[in-house]
């Protein structure tokens, strides 16, 4: 399959362009900087999403089959980027005739309103009582301006007619690939707390072909 890997440089998207190759997808790696991308056998293209520029787009897309996004603020100065990158993003696909997209979204963000849902739930069904009660409040309040642009970000892809999928891991973690973990389609994972940025990686490439994610929110944990 041949793959548009965003954001490939972060802490998900460099995972995903390597377990991409390994398993014998073609890559495109749309990032600022090209040269933080090191494998040989990965084609890049300098796309900056805080200022989108669509023939930087339609490059980095040509001829992709579908499109991994791990694209989301990583300072302060990145708040809103998630929202627009992601808007540009299916905007240049939909004039190149891509369908798919997976990104990489939070485990709270179902109960974070946004213009596109006022008034989300209370609680997602997936959550535990600590995690309704204690975790979620707090994470929520340290983390708004970023969660409130991811949960933009899901407004986006909820408007467009694409096949997107939205997964929502919980906290993240470094440690290695393990191929051990929880799904839920539409809601988070039961008693989930945890997972590593190459599980959530190798999550994005296993459901590529799923129907039953398509145009869904996806929980996933240890």
């Amino acid at each position: 399959m041949k793959l548009t890997i965003f954001a490939a440089s972060g802490g998900i998207g460099r995972l995903a362009v390597q377990q991409a190759v390994a398993a014998g997808h073609e890559v495109t790696a749309a990032v600022r900087d090209p040269a933080k991308v090191t494998w040989d056998e990965v084609r890049t293209v300098a796309v900056d999403l805080s200022r989108p520029d669509p023939d930087a787009l339609s490059e980095a897309l040509a001829g992709a089959d579908a499109v991994l996004s791990g694209l989301g603020a990583a300072t302060k100065a990145d708040f809103g980027v998630a929202e627009r990158g992601t808007r540009a993003i299916c905007e240049a696909m939909r004039a190149t005739g891509v369908r798919r997209i997976v990104v990489i979204s939070a485990a709270p963000i179902g109960t974070v309103p946004s213009p596109g849902r006022p008034n989300p739930p209370r609680h997602d069904p997936g959550d535990a009582f600590v995690q309704r009660s204690v975790a979620y409040p707090i994470v929520k309040a340290i983390l708004k301006k970023r969660y409130a642009d991811l949960a933009r970000m899901e407004d986006v892809l909820r408007a467009s007619s694409l096949d997107w999928t939205a997964l929502r891991p919980p906290r993240l973690n470094d440690k290695a690939l393990t191929r051990c973990y929880r799904t839920e389609v539409g809601r988070n994972v039961r008693g989930g707390g945890i997972i590593s940025r190459a599980d959530v990686a190798h999550c994005m490439l296993e459901i590529l072909d799923d129907p039953a994610t398509f145009r869904q929110t996806v929980g996933l944990s240890d």
